[in-house]
C-alpha cells in the first residue's frame, strides 16, 4: 500500500473509529520516526472531532517485552479525554477489534515535565498516583504487528480506567498488583515489573515528551506501562485491579 503520513494516519484513525481490522503495513515501509508522525496524524483527526489530549501511555516498559520485540527503548502513545472510561463503568465490545487489558500505575502531574530528568525529579512533579487499567486494541489483523506498526497505531492504546487518586509520597517500588476477571485472579504482578520502578517510566515519559512532541503539562496523566501480560476481553467480563496500598479500579465489558 502506498501512503504518506497523513493518509496513513487517516487510514488508522478510520480503522479505530469503525473497529475494523486492517493489514499490517509493508515490512520496512517506514522507520520509527515516521511511525510517530503517522501516530500524530492519526490522533489529529480525533482532535478535529473535538477530543483533547490528556496525557501519555508508556509501552515496552518490561525488559522481557523489549527483548521480545528487539528494541532498546520504550514507546509511547497519546491519551485523549474520549479514551477515559469511568471507574466501574461499561465499555462496548463492539467498539474494539480485539481488546485486551493490562494493569498499570497512573501518575497525575502537578507541573510540566519535559526532556531528560531523573526518576526523583519526575516524582517531584507528581500530584497523585492511582491504580489503572489500560485497554489496548491493535487495529491490525490477528493482533500481529512490527514495532513501526504498533507505534503508528497509537502504541495500541484505546482506553483507560483510573481509580481513586492517592498521595504520591509512598514507596511505589514493589506494590503487589492483582488483576481479576469475574472475581478470579488472572494476572498477579508487581509495580517492580515496570522498569524496576514506575518512576523510571515517568522519567522516560518526560524524555519522550520532548522527543515526540507530546506535551505533558500540569494536569496530564501518564500511564506507566503494563505490570503483567495483557488479558483478552469478552462480552460480560467484569475486570478489577487491586494495587497494594493504592486501592482498586475496574470496569465491565458490554456488547
Amino acid at each position: 500500500m502506498s501512503f504518506d503520513t497523513q493518509s496513513a494516519g487517516l487510514f488508522l484513525d478510520k480503522a479505530a473509529r469503525t473497529a475494523t481490522a486492517v493489514p499490517q503495513f509493508d515490512s520496512g515501509a517506514f522507520d520509527v520516526d515516521t511511525a510517530y508522525a503517522i501516530q500524530q496524524a492519526s490522533i489529529a483527526n480525533r482532535f478535529q472531532r473535538g477530543e483533547r489530549l490528556v496525557g501519555m501511555k508508556m509501552g515496552f516498559t518490561s525488559r522481557a517485552k523489549m527483548v521480545q520485540m528487539g528494541v532498546r527503548d520504550m514507546i509511547c502513545g497519546r491519551l485523549t479525554d474520549q479514551m477515559m472510561v469511568e471507574d466501574g463503568g461499561v465499555i462496548s465490545r463492539a467498539a474494539y477489534v480485539h481488546p485486551r487489558v493490562e494493569p498499570e500505575i497512573a501518575f497525575l502531574l502537578k507541573r510540566r515535565i519535559h526532556g531528560p530528568i531523573t526518576p526523583l525529579q519526575a516524582m517531584d512533579a507528581v500530584e497523585a498516583v492511582a491504580p489503572a487499567l489500560e485497554i489496548i486494541d491493535s487495529r491490525y489483523k490477528d493482533f500481529k504487528f512490527s514495532l513501526e506498526d504498533v507505534v503508528a497505531d497509537n502504541s495500541s492504546s484505546s482506553g483507560f480506567v483510573i481509580g481513586a487518586w492517592a498521595r504520591p509520597d509512598q514507596d511505589l517500588s514493589n506494590l503487589g498488583m492483582v488483576m481479576s476477571v469475574d472475581g478470579r485472579p488472572v494476572e498477579i504482578g508487581s509495580s517492580a515489573a515496570i522498569l524496576g520502578h514506575p518512576a523510571r517510566s515517568l522519567a522516560a515519559a518526560a524524555r519522550l515528551s520532548a522527543q515526540r512532541d507530546i506535551p505533558l503539562e500540569a494536569g496530564s496523566i501518564v500511564l506507566a506501562g503494563g505490570a503483567t501480560a495483557a488479558v483478552a476481553l469478552a462480552v460480560g467480563a467484569s475486570v478489577t485491579l487491586e494495587v497494594q496500598n493504592l486501592g482498586r479500579c475496574g470496569f465491565t465489558v458490554g456488547e
